[in-house]
């Protein structure tokens, strides 16, 4: 890639030696992980049909783990196949994250069970119900129906629908949240926030406290 953007005029600024030093230290583990299996070689391969089943690159791996897991490998091109008529369905969402996964995931459900929609995921679910917004193109009713039956649909901002957390989640941190930004920290990751906050505001939170014996002459 960088010897195709230099020839075309751009300067990557990108050093060849040690890029092939970089290709020389993973060589070996590839080969190690290709070996024990942790590798698929499929996704290896270049797949010009991606451009005909619109799948991102990244989807495939996924699609090959899932289909690994079911004992389903053989079921790959009808997965694939699936991908553009559960997108078509679902509205044609953007196949970015989380989107991707969830339609592949779909695709995937209605190829292993021999019938379209038998099995659907709780997020698909929410997605048809309005829970992630509006899809960019109308869904069916009969899609509608056949995946949330008669469940109301959200016809408003999802987000109206969440309470406020901001509050709470300050009355959670005020011993070590000093910024809004530490709040916000917690809120998203709790688990990894609290001992990191904790220990940014006293770097001696979690060492235990000795008792020493002082002996006066």
């Amino acid at each position: 890639m960088a010897i195709a953007l230099e020839e075309m005029g751009y300067d990557t600024g990108l050093d060849l030696e040690v890029l092939k030093e970089i290709a020389d230290h993973f060589r070996p583990i590839k080969e190690d992980f290709r070996s024990k299996g942790l590798l698929n070689p499929k996704v290896m391969d270049v797949e010009p049909n991606t451009l005909l089943y619109q799948v991102p690159g990244g989807m495939l791996s996924n699609l090959l783990s899932q289909l690994k897991e079911a004992h389903q490998e053989d079921k790959y091109e009808a997965v694939l196949k699936e991908i553009p008529a559960v997108r078509k369905d679902m509205g044609y969402p953007p196949l970015v994250t989380p989107l991707s996964q969830m339609v592949g995931t779909q695709a995937v459900m209605n190829v292993v069970s021999g019938e379209r929609y038998k099995m659907v995921p709780k997020e698909i679910k929410d997605y048809v119900k309005g829970s992630y917004g509006k899809s960019p193109a109308p869904l069916s009713e009969e899609i509608k129906q056949k995946i949330i039956g008669d469940e109301e649909p959200c016809t408003v901002r999802p987000a109206d629908l969440i309470e406020p957390g901001m509050k709470a989640f300050k009355k959670e941190t005020e011993a070590y949240a000093d910024t809004t930004e530490d709040v916000l920290t917690y809120a998203l990751f709790p688990n990894l926030a609290e001992p990191f906050l904790r220990k940014k505001k006293d770097p001696f939170y979690d060492v235990p406290i000795q008792n020493v014996t002082i002996i006066l002459p």
